[in-house]
C-alpha cells in the first residue's frame, strides 16, 4: 500500500512537470492524480497484455503518467473555470 502512494506520488510529481505553467494543486491533489492515473494506465496495460495492474511496468507506468497529465489538464480547467467565476 505504501509503494501504491510513492508510485502515485512520483507520477503526479512527472506528470506535473510535463504539463506547462504553474499548476494551483497541492501535494495532495498531486497525490490523488497520480493515484488515479496510475490505476487507469495499470488497467490499459493489462488490456494489452503486459501483466496484471498491481506489476510496475514500463508500458504501464508511461500510460500513468500519460493519464495523469491529461486528469491534470481536466482538473486545472476545472479549478481555472471555478476560480473565474469567483473573481468576478
Amino acid at each position: 500500500m505504501i509503494g501504491f502512494l510513492v508510485a502515485g506520488l512520483i507520477i503526479g510529481a512527472l506528470a506535473r512537470l510535463i504539463v506547462p505553467g504553474k499548476q494551483h494543486l497541492g501535494i495532495l491533489a498531486t497525490l490523488a492524480l497520480g493515484l488515479v492515473g496510475s490505476l487507469i494506465g495499470g488497467l490499459i496495460a493489462q488490456f494489452f497484455g503486459t501483466g496484471s495492474i498491481w506489476e510496475l511496468n514500463v508500458l504501464g507506468f508511461v500510460l500513468a503518467v500519460v493519464a495523469a497529465v491529461l486528469l491534470i489538464g481536466v482538473a486545472e480547467s476545472v479549478a481555472g473555470r471555478n476560480r473565474r467565476t469567483v473573481r468576478r
